[in-house]
């Protein structure tokens, strides 16, 4: 007797289901894509060829190759060549599509010409989200991570890396000739053959640096000082391992805190946070249709004008502030030790002086700042805990009280980082985990962008399935195109 379940003969007749819908459960969430898609008014939303001309060869309908498109980031098949491969012979794709099976060079063509027309469909989702209730709470944290761009860290180039790279070419260069002149001078059997290689090697370090001296003169137009050849909107930046750091692009997300869907999100190439905060709560409020939000995040948006902005447009901060502090490292006080009296406009000093208003000044970063200090100072028996200098000055900016509004709230909510870590730092893992070691695939930061929307759509779409059920995410596909 045989012990092992039995195949049956590939020889064997079989009847086969009568239609391919047959092959495609009612819980499939192919059906959801289905349905989602053929809501779309894909005109409005801005895709290409939705209005076909009444004369030449007739083309894709764009909803087929939409819906080609969410399934595969739906899983994990960003490719468009996996894509032509898998309508081939996917049976799920075949239902999706009516068995068309276009070819990669039109499918990766609908990606790179219709990019408003995808963010936009990613938008209309975020408003279907927003029209299930599903942003409740009207709190998000907002976090951005590192995305690998198409240029290897060995095609970006700035003046240090040009610099150290010119340097170890000088010592190649110094090492053959070294070797050249030993050779000659031994003069062993094979000298010509050696002779004639090392030349080469030389000839071939030279061309290099003349290459590299292009490139510093390139540099210098450059605003920002770095060039990428294969992706030139990719730029060096660093990652949260110290000393490591890539090639790529700072995706921003503001994710909802009760069922951490993604609201907002945007693909900048600028390397750090401190910037992006206002814009980041701005487009979630906008996105959740709401006219109160609570914003958390992470020390590095910890930006006095962007708090000020998010504060002006009605909406509430959760960011810690950065332990910068020179004076605290050196084993003095910092400003925290330092308390401001408001109806005084005064600080009171460690050693209970009042620091009165002296003058204003405009700092180097464009903010307006005034300026304290006591006339205590040479007298004061603590003075080498507080200041080497003559006097301890201490600086406030105009809009100070921003600044410490933020941090009463953040005393009074110990949790905060917590809960900010626990709605944002999985959806980034998630993200990077089904786009695989190589993050991006398309160049420059408008298609990056469009990829980057497709990523956010097939999320959410997970997101809500998983949050709703299949019968109750279905109905409001229905509904939303009723």
């Amino acid at each position: 007797m045989k012990r092992f379940i039995e195949g049956e003969s590939r020889q064997q007749v079989t009847l086969l289901p009568e239609c391919l819908d047959d092959y495609i459960g009612q819980d499939n969430p192919v059906r959801v894509v289905d349905a989602f898609v053929e809501e779309l008014d894909l005109l409005s939303l801005g895709f290409r060829g939705a209005d076909p001309a009444a004369t030449g060869r007739p083309a894709y309908h764009p909803g087929v190759l939409l819906k080609l498109y969410i399934y595969g980031y739906l899983n994990r098949i960003q490719s468009s060549r996996r894509l032509e491969r898998e309508a081939q012979r996917n049976v799920e794709l075949m239902w999706l599509t009516g068995r068309l099976a276009p070819d990669f060079k039109t499918i990766a063509d609908f990606r790179h010409d219709n990019g408003v027309g995808i963010r936009n469909v990613c938008k209309r989702f975020i408003g279907l989200c927003r029209d299930l209730k599903l942003f409740s709470q009207a709190i998000v944290a907002i976090d951005g991570s590192k995305f690998k761009a198409v240029n290897s860290r060995d095609a970006n180039f700035t003046p240090g890396k040009v610099d150290a790279r010119q340097r170890q070419i000088e010592q190649s260069i110094q090492r053959y000739l070294d070797a050249l002149e030993t050779a000659d001078r031994t003069q062993p059997a094979e000298v010509e053959a050696k002779t004639e290689r090392l030349t080469d090697k030389i000839q071939k370090l030279r061309e290099q640096m003349r290459r590299l001296e292009e490139t510093q003169e390139q540099l210098k137009k450059e605003p920002d000082g770095q060039r990428s050849t294969t992706d030139p909107d990719a730029r060096s930046m660093n990652s949260q391992a110290k000393g490591s750091g890539l090639v790529g692009y700072n995706v921003q997300t503001a994710v909802d805190a009760k069922h951490h869907l993604i609201v907002a999100h945007e693909v900048t190439n600028i390397g750090n946070d401190r910037a992006q905060l206002s814009t980041m709560a701005k487009a979630a409020r906008q996105a959740m249709g709401t006219s109160k939000l609570q914003a958390f995040a992470d020390r590095g948006y910890f930006n006095g004008i962007e708090l000020k902005a998010c504060e002006d447009a009605g909406i509430t901060t959760y960011v810690p502030k950065p332990m910068t502090s020179g004076a605290k490292a050196a084993g003095r006080f910092d400003k925290s030790d330092f308390i401001y009296i408001a109806k005084d406009d005064q600080y009171q000093c460690p050693a209970g002086e009042r620091a009165i208003y002296r003058f204003s000044t405009l700092e180097k970063n464009g903010l307006n700042a005034h300026l304290y200090w006591t006339s205590a100072c040479p007298t004061c028996p603590i003075k080498g805990q507080c200041t080497s200098s003559s006097y301890r000055r201490i600086r406030r900016w105009e809009h100070e009280d921003v600044l410490e509004r933020v941090q009463q709230r953040m005393d009074k909510k110990l949790d905060a980082m917590t809960l900010r870590r626990r709605t944002v730092e999985h959806v980034f893992g998630t993200l990077k985990h089904w786009m695989g070691s190589t993050h991006f695939l398309t160049k420059t930061l408008a298609h990056v962008s469009t990829e980057m929307s497709l990523h956010v759509l097939a999320y959410n779409l997970k997101r809500v399935m998983r949050i709703l059920g299949m019968a109750k995410t279905m109905k409001a596909m229905q509904l939303a195109g009723a």
